[in-house]
């Protein structure tokens, strides 16, 4: 039997793949409300959810996971009967200079919102219930040049973001092999698309080739990536969390695997015409610059257990996806200029001296 939530608790939502998840879930779900909890860190903007501003259905609370009290407040008083947890800090760069903050936020403010979560669940105060902990393919380490990841590929981290998201998995596993708790963890390749902040690769090569800023490029820039359109993986996750059994595991991916210098190279030739620049100008931009410590190699999901259970499949070819995104970005530099202006700027100019494939 499928699950319907009525009041779902989204923390992250003001985030990348957070709101894009909440903009599809508002759509489809015309029963159910959705109730944002995000500190807004830097990474977050309430512009990525303006045009759910007076709608009924949703409303948004700033605050942090960490808070017992606060989370505990909200789950009863709202009586929410799931929670979709992306609020995390994500970014593999900052997790090697300043490895604490990804400690104190994936891993223990992933407890506390389980345990305030648990305490809600078993006190009767909503019928049924789930919680879905959003994750990552980088929690499997990296692969070699053939094979791919699976539900059943060993958690082997590499860098302290991916150690403390695979800690945040762990406990979910042991909430629901301890406590019974209904949970469900999803664990996603690359994601691409709107509203995605300019430290990550797509957004920030397009702002620095519209500027004429150097593209550098780790290593040799073979890297491998999986990339997915944002929206199909906002469609899976409701997919996930309406359909599968408590306790499940699923990956998300793309079946669409490319080396960083390639993502580099289509991107620049894509924006040559845009900007009306000769064809491989913007190549010229391309700066290659000492590898990223602890860089994983290649990175591939196996999806097929999520499209065997649940019949889910992407829909965005990547030809489509990726015009659609570098539109999206020319359309909006209003929203680029403000998400990288006043408290932004000092941290996301340093990114222009390191690698971003």
């Amino acid at each position: 039997m499928s699950f319907k939530p009525t009041s779902i608790l989204v923390t992250g939502g003001a985030g990348f793949i957070g709101a894009n998840f909440i903009h599809s879930f508002v759509g489809n779900n015309p029963e159910c409300s959705v109730t944002n909890l995000d500190c807004l860190t830097y990474a977050g903007n309430l512009k990525n959810l303006a045009a759910l501003e007076g709608n009924s259905r949703f409303r948004f609370i700033k605050g942090d996971i960490g808070d017992a009290a606060l989370v505990a407040g909200i789950l009863a008083d709202h009586k929410i009967d799931a929670v979709v947890h992306f609020a995390a800090e994500s970014h593999v760069d900052r997790s090697i200079t300043g490895p604490e903050i990804f400690v104190r936020t994936n891993v223990l403010g992933t407890q506390i919102l389980l345990e305030e979560s648990r305490k809600h669940w078993q006190s009767g105060v909503v019928e049924n219930f789930r919680y879905l902990q959003i994750s990552t393919d980088e929690v499997y380490g990296s692969l070699g040049e053939t094979g791919y990841f699976t539900e059943e590929t060993p958690l082997t981290t590499n860098s302290p973001y991916s150690a403390s998201k695979a800690g945040a998995d762990l406990l979910v596993h042991a909430y629901h092999e301890t406590f019974g708790m209904p949970t469900l963890n999803t664990r996603c390749s690359n994601n691409y698309g709107p509203y995605h902040f300019p430290e990550k690769l797509i957004p920030l090569l397009i702002h620095n080739i519209i500027n004429k800023k150097p593209l550098p490029v780790y290593g040799d820039g073979l890297n491998v990536r999986d990339w997915l359109h944002v929206r199909d993986h906002a469609v899976a996750i409701e997919t996930v969390l309406k359909n599968a059994a408590p306790g499940s595991v699923y990956n998300i991916g793309g079946n669409n695997e490319w080396k960083n210098i390639d993502i580099v190279h289509l991107v620049c030739d894509e924006l040559d015409s845009r900007l009306g620049r000769d064809a491989g100008e913007n190549r010229n931009l391309i700066t290659f610059v000492k590898d990223r410590l602890g860089h994983d190699r290649r990175y591939a999901i196996d999806a097929t257990k999520l499209k065997a259970d649940l019949g889910w499949t992407p829909s965005y070819t990547f030809e489509r996806g990726i015009a659609e995104t570098i539109d999206w970005y020319l359309d909006n530099q209003e929203w680029v200029a403000e998400v990288t202006s006043g408290a932004y700027r000092e941290y996301y100019e340093k990114q222009y001296g390191g690698g971003v494939a």
